[in-house]
């Protein structure tokens, strides 16, 4: 009976310990750098300049930093002064396409505590973002660092 008993616990050790866990991982999962940003009315999306980059670590957090090269540019809920950066958890949803950050910390303070939930599109080295209420009217672009 101990034997079964030992046996059973390895059996259960071995599907839950971090060695034997699936080596899957979300294909976002890495450093991306900004490659387009379009903004305006759903089906009339323009380029803008801007540059930034993103991070998705494996321990479950995303960094944001963007830039639009032209300071004068008008603030956004995202921006002050041209600058776009925010930080903070994130759940991703493979199956959905779907990735979710609560803002923890952001230059544009009323982002802190909110929910920004994405939908995202990975092919190769090559990751799209766009915000799951088309009517945001905006996509963004990324290549793999």
């Amino acid at each position: 009976m101990n034997t079964f008993k030992i046996a059973l616990t390895a059996l259960a050790l071995a599907f839950t310990s971090p060695a034997f866990a699936s080596d899957t991982k979300s294909p976002i999962i890495g450093a991306w750098r900004m490659s387009e940003l379009k903004v305006g009315t759903a089906g009339n999306l323009q380029a803008i300049p801007y540059s930034g980059q993103l991070v998705f670590t494996k321990g479950g957090t995303l960094s944001v930093q963007a830039m639009n090269p032209d300071a004068d540019a008008a603030d956004t809920p995202y921006t002050t002064k041209a600058y776009e950066a925010y930080y903070g958890p994130v759940e991703i949803d493979d199956a959905k396409n779907i990735f979710a950050i609560t803002v923890e910390s952001s230059l544009v303070r009323n982002l802190i505590g909110q929910r920004l939930e994405r939908k995202f599109e990975v092919t190769g080295d090559k990751l799209v973002i766009s915000p799951v209420n088309a009517e945001e009217g905006w996509r963004v672009s990324y290549d793999r660092f």
